[in-house]
């Protein structure tokens, strides 16, 4: 997947801003992918050199003039080709999952406080995913939602998100039980 897709499916709902595009990407669409706000704004402006969006220039009184975009017919079309394509499967590439690898051989009490520091940022992003999906169904039941709801795909996405934090939280947690086991047994022989 390229950038310019998540950056198209992230303007489907409604006209963003470059700087309300960073916001939605931190939100909803980072669960997925990652982009630095440069780099997204340098996307935008690909994006409408090659007329997939449109950009008009919205002047403000007390503000400087900002641009707004939003998905041409063309943009829809590469989605549309896009979700059309074979899906490549995701790996896992995790500075952190290397280090557990080498766990035998390296300090464990430094590697249990950055297991320790990735449950809590795991924590943190259950918790966000949490409101977002409430934020989104409102008082509607999941299934419910999922049923009878407009648009479903941010949700869907935000389930994913949901999932892979709680995975990694669970993993983290495993990892410094066992190695703070392994500390005591090590401590008592």
């Amino acid at each position: 997947m390229a950038l310019r897709h998540a950056v198209l499916a992230a303007l489907l709902d409604e006209e963003l801003s470059g700087y309300q595009l960073t916001k939605v990407f931190d939100l909803g669409v980072a669960n997925f992918w990652h982009a630095q706000p440069q780099q997204l704004y340098a996307e935008l402006t690909r994006l409408e050199k090659d007329g997939l969006v449109t950009g008009r220039e919205v002047v403000q009184d007390t503000r400087p003039t900002k641009r707004l975009f939003t998905v041409t017919d063309a943009g829809l079309a590469e989605l549309d080709r896009f979700t059309a394509a074979a899906a490549k499967p995701s790996f896992i590439r995790d500075d952190l999952v290397v280090k557990v690898q080498a766990a035998d051989h390296v300090d464990t009490g430094t590697l249990i406080a950055q297991l320790t520091e990735r449950t809590a940022f795991a924590q943190a992003k259950i918790d966000l995913f949490g409101e977002l999906l409430h934020g989104m169904r409102g008082e509607r039941s999941e299934e419910e939602f999922l049923r009878h709801g407009e648009r479903i795909g941010p949700y869907l996405t935000c389930l994913r998100g949901l999932a892979f934090e709680r995975g990694n939280r669970d993993w983290c947690e495993r990892v410094i039980t066992v190695l703070r086991e392994r500390q005591r047994a090590h401590a008592r022989h």
